[in-house]
């Protein structure tokens, strides 16, 4: 069931690249895609997750701003709307109300295969809405972050991720083809990536995987995740200390959302950041 969600999209992907190279594909397109990910990646991770959700670490107004727009370059909608899903997940986790579990049809193989689906992608299409000044009443009363979570400002943000890829594979290679490949592979194929990625959180995390601290859902830790989801895959201790700057606390746990906050604190463009606390860790550990 986990191939069906995100292994099989990926492999064909992953599949269509031999094929693509030299036709319809080349460096260009593979730096492009690299960075806009990471770019958009980290907006959604350190900006969307960890600081307008949870807290996890105070920024100035510029970086603030910028996260915003970089979030929102990922096509996962404006910043209000996904930190109150996220919040309202966080209260109910893998309960009634929760927006995204997938143990909501419950635990028998029929039940978790449609709650698997629910989870990934389903719950995106339901009729349910989560109230925004219940769960982000704080973002609202942000005159700069309720501004940029309208539609009309959302749509330029939605323009500037497919164009800027397209405008700069253009540019560097000085040919037509180039944009075009640009649009395809950094546009996209990599917020096709970018949105399985973020919905395996919701899914594999929930279902699969290992519980190293003690939490009163079904959140794991999914190591193959981890580089790809730029540290969000170390889901289990996130839930045991959502406000918690770094997700991978464990020896061994790549979390490269935290080494970036590492870096605008260092910069002075981050602070009072949540750094695990090793008694908090302690009292929580299985």
């Amino acid at each position: 069931m986990v191939a069906l969600f995100v292994l099989v999209p990926f492999a064909a992907v992953l599949g269509a690249v031999p094929f693509a190279w030299g036709w319809g594909l080349g460096w260009t397109d593979v730096i492009l895609f690299a960075v806009f990910y990471l770019i958009t990646g980290f907006g959604i991770t350190v900006g969307y997750h960890r600081h307008f959700t949870h807290g996890s670490f105070k920024a100035k107004r510029p970086l603030r701003i910028a996260l915003a727009i970089a979030g929102g370059m990922s096509l996962q909608g404006p910043v209000v709307r996904w930190v109150a899903d996220h919040r309202r997940h966080h209260m109910y986790s893998d309960r009634e109300g929760d927006p995204h579990s997938p143990w909501r049809f419950g635990p028998g193989w029929k039940g978790l295969t449609k709650g698997l689906i629910h989870a990934h992608v389903g719950w995106l299409f339901s009729g349910e809405r989560t109230s925004r000044r219940r769960f982000a009443p704080d973002l609202l009363a942000d005159r700069d972050i309720r501004r940029m979570s309208l539609d009309l400002a959302y749509a330029p943000v939605i323009l500037a991720s497919l164009a800027l890829p397209t405008l700069l594979g253009g540019l560097i290679t000085m040919s037509w083809k180039g944009a075009l490949t640009a649009y395809f592979w950094a546009g996209l194929v990599r917020i096709f990536a970018q949105h399985h990625v973020t919905w395996s959180i919701n899914s594999i995390c929930h279902t699969f995987g290992e519980k190293h601290f003690e939490v009163r859902d079904r959140s794991r830790n999914v190591w193959w995740l981890a580089v790809v989801s730029l540290g969000e895959s170390w889901h289990n201790l996130h839930h045991a200390d959502p406000t918690s700057a770094r997700h991978g606390a464990l020896k061994g746990q790549v979390d490269p959302s935290a080494w970036l906050i590492k870096v605008f604190e260092r910069l002075g463009w981050a602070h009072d950041v949540r750094w695990p606390n090793p008694d908090r860790l302690a009292a929580k550990r299985l």
